[in-house]
């Protein structure tokens, strides 16, 4: 449970009243509650809220079936809280003011420059892109999946006992399953993430999933999407015009070189979240060793799809493997029943649609 406030500059009315309360905020990934002096709403649920207004430095929430309910911050909600807020229709702050072409447009300039420069300068212009426009990027993402997203509650509370585990001070937006036939996880921009049933159904048990999804948090902490995002952005201006196969293939080049150190930071995060988490990263390491090894050609296909977004090495493999304590007691990532309620979260979820490859 996390909390903030009270504070003058958050404020909230019950819709019965014209009485105007600064309430104390708490919530969990599920659900947020209000508290104040003699009275407190909630707990709700997120995707209950509805954005009114967002302009001149305020940000203005309503809250379905509750008429004239309203919470308002004058300034920016606290951090966390924020990252869990639906967005407004618009684009937010410099980029609605600039318009959406026009910043557009100075992206296309910088990326213009030379090469050397494109390759340095995603690592610091990350960090300055609006997270409302990295939400939205990643909102846009996750409607391509066209319904194939699959959950149960207790599927859902399952992954968030794992996010609780792995990431809790990451803003994670969403951690999710998708009905596809791919041995891969993939962290989206907004801080979703998803893992692909495929390499749910090939893991051996939930502490191998919990390796693979820990490096995919790190990969949202680390903002490493955008970073790939506007790298590629910018290699495809700079190499579009050499034609032919070579720009894709200097383009591919490139970007796998930096790739590289997005993986090995990330791991190393999985490693540490394992460790605080005390869920052995053996598992993680035998499952990386089982999708690199000989096997038929069924399997190294399915592996070659999670080996071509994020290269599985011997020395990746090896540093998770020296970081297990001999002897030491580790605990399981998920009870039995957490883990079967995500093994079949996509075959029990009615409303899921058909499985399918990636891209559809």
């Amino acid at each position: 449970m996390t909390q903030a406030g009270p504070d003058e500059t958050i404020w909230y009315y019950d819709g019965t009243s014209a009485t105007r309360h600064h309430p104390r905020l708490e919530w969990t990934a599920e659900t947020f509650t209000l508290r104040w002096e003699g009275g407190e709403s909630g707990p709700h649920r997120w995707g209950d809220l509805v954005p009114i207004d967002g302009t001149g430095g305020r940000s203005i929430y309503g809250l379905r079936g509750k008429h004239g309910w309203r919470l308002g911050f004058t300034g920016p909600p606290p951090q966390g809280f924020a990252i869990h807020l639906p967005l407004p229709a618009r684009y937010g702050r410099w980029i609605d003011r600039m318009g959406l072409w026009r910043a557009l447009a100075i992206f296309a300039v910088v990326a213009a420059g030379v090469v050397y420069a494109i390759l340095r300068a995603p690592d610091w212009i990350a960090p300055h892109i609006p997270l409302s426009w990295e939400q939205r990027l990643g909102d846009a993402m996750i409607g391509d999946f066209g319904g194939r997203l699959c959950e149960t509650p207790q599927s859902r509370a399952a992954l968030a006992k794992l996010q609780r585990k792995l990431g809790d001070d990451v803003p994670i937006r969403r951690i999710g399953i998708a009905n596809v036939k791919m041995v891969n996880a993939v962290a989206l921009p907004g801080g979703h993430i998803l893992l692909f049933d495929q390499l749910i159904q090939d893991a051996k048990s939930p502490d191998e999933m919990a390796g693979i999804l820990a490096h995919e948090i790190g990969h949202v902490r680390n903002r490493d999407t955008m970073t790939a995002l506007i790298r590629q952005f910018g290699l495809s201006i700079v190499l579009g015009g050499f034609g032919g196969d070579l720009g894709n293939t200097v383009n591919s080049l490139l970007s796998l070189s930096y790739g590289r150190d997005a993986e090995r930071a990330a791991d190393t995060y999985s490693i540490a979240a394992l460790r605080e988490a005390n869920i052995s990263p053996l598992p993680t390491a035998a499952f990386f060793k089982r999708l690199s090894g000989p096997a038929g050609d069924e399997q190294i296909e399915r592996a070659a799809n999670l080996m071509a977004s994020h290269p599985i090495s011997a020395e990746r493999r090896k540093a998770f493997e020296d970081s297990a304590r001999k002897g030491h007691r580790y605990e399981p990532a998920l009870t039995p029943a957490e883990w079967r309620a995500v093994v079949n979260a996509c075959k029990e979820d009615k409303d899921v649609a058909p499985a399918s490859r990636f891209p559809f």
